[in-house]
């Protein structure tokens, strides 16, 4: 079965995140060599198919010696979908292929990686022992608690945690293979509240109004930047996204300003360190500051064996030249990362994502099966 027919069969199924509509088992149909694990909780299904191909032989002399274990790849993604939304040119869930592109819910993101990884893998056939697994999970574009992490954590208690990984996200911006993400920023998350004592407009002397505190450190705060970044990473840049004050009369000046903020920010940034510079900025203003991390910075370094491989692989099939970077929002990437494991991120154009109509072209789908085969060729021989 090729990539096109996968992902068709794929996008068929309604798997608005956290649902996972038995699309397991299709995926475990096409994979009757593979020992099968498992896994979820809070209605969230995870999937983890692994097979290790030309097993070593050893004497019992050499194994008490060394305990040698073939390369373990992995193929990771997700099946949850976010909600189609209205006024598709057809139905989202019954895919159709017109002037060249595939369309439906999942066609970039990311069925289409997926259909792409799931063809690569059963035509791939190593003559040296290597092992090859998938991890699929229903909740990547909701919360996240319990899916690949989730299943990572029970394959470190198995001892099957992959050496390497690729996530097969929509990574490419214009064509094929201009972009792999080796790297995902890390995301802050915060609520600052300056303090004042609300009051009658005509009495100021008996106000403390926190918005005029406000006007002298917002220059301080909003959009600015947090560190010069670095090769692979945008400077760290604190965004407000929400402020609010008072009480909607027009004769009250306000007890508190709360302030809504993210920071997206790179190995340079901490949460520690942005809290630092909070203190430093609101030190003559009475405030309260809570600050939440929802992910960690990463980079797979850009020289690894699998950067290198997957970039061999891309020049020679879709002749071009990858960028590589760590734009973008977070990806289940990060948890691999969280275990050491070597992990990169590669798929097809997102110029649809999430938008009404989405589309992927039968061209990305063929090319991308060829690039992740010959990645599992390449490392199998190496």
């Amino acid at each position: 079965m090729d990539a096109l027919e996968i992902t068709q069969k794929l996008i068929s199924y309604p798997t608005i995140t956290p649902k996972e509509c038995g699309i397991f088992e299709y995926i475990k149909s096409l994979f009757p060599n593979f020992k099968t694990l498992e896994c979820g909780e809070n209605g969230v299904k995870n999937l983890f198919l692994y097979r290790i191909f030309n097993p070593q032989k050893h004497t019992k002399e050499k194994h008490a010696k060394e305990n040698v274990k073939p390369l373990h790849f992995c193929f990771a993604g997700h099946i949850d979908v976010v909600p189609p939304g209205n006024h598709w040119q057809s139905d989202p869930f019954k895919p159709i292929v017109k002037e060249g592109f595939l369309y439906g819910r999942g066609a970039q993101d990311m069925k289409g990686g997926v259909g792409a990884f799931l063809s690569a893998s059963l035509n791939f056939n190593p003559k040296t022992p290597f092992m090859l697994s998938i991890l699929l999970t229903s909740d990547e574009e909701g919360p996240g608690i319990f899916g690949t992490r989730l299943m990572l954590e029970k394959l470190k208690e198995k001892d099957l945690l992959p050496h390497m990984a690729v996530v097969a996200e929509p990574t490419c911006e214009k064509v094929l293979g201009d972009s792999i993400k080796i790297g995902r920023r890390g995301s802050i998350n915060g609520k600052l509240i300056l303090k004042g004592t609300q009051g009658h407009v005509a009495y100021p002397q008996k106000c403390q109004n926190p918005i005029d505190a406000l006007a002298s450190v917002l220059p301080l705060i909003s959009g600015v930047n947090l560190d010069d970044g670095d090769e692979y990473f945008d400077p760290s840049k604190l965004v407000i996204t929400n402020l609010h004050a008072g009480l909607g009369a027009n004769n009250v000046t306000p007890a508190s300003v709360e302030i809504i903020f993210n920071a997206r920010h790179s190995l340079k940034t901490t949460k520690e360190s942005l809290k630092e510079y909070l203190e430093k900025v609101l030190k003559s203003v009475p405030y309260t500051l809570e600050l939440e991390s929802s992910s960690s910075p990463f980079i797979t370094a850009s020289h690894s064996k699998l950067a290198s491989v997957l970039k061999e692989n891309i020049l020679k099939t879709c002749h071009a030249t990858p960028l590589l970077n760590t734009k973008g929002g977070t990806s289940d990437a990060r948890f691999f990362s969280t275990h050491g494991i070597e992990v990169v991120e590669f798929g097809v154009i997102n110029d649809r994502i999430h938008a009404i109509d989405e589309r992927v072209s039968l061209k990305e789908l063929e090319l991308l099966e060829k690039v992740f085969l010959g990645v599992l060729e390449n490392l199998s021989e190496k």
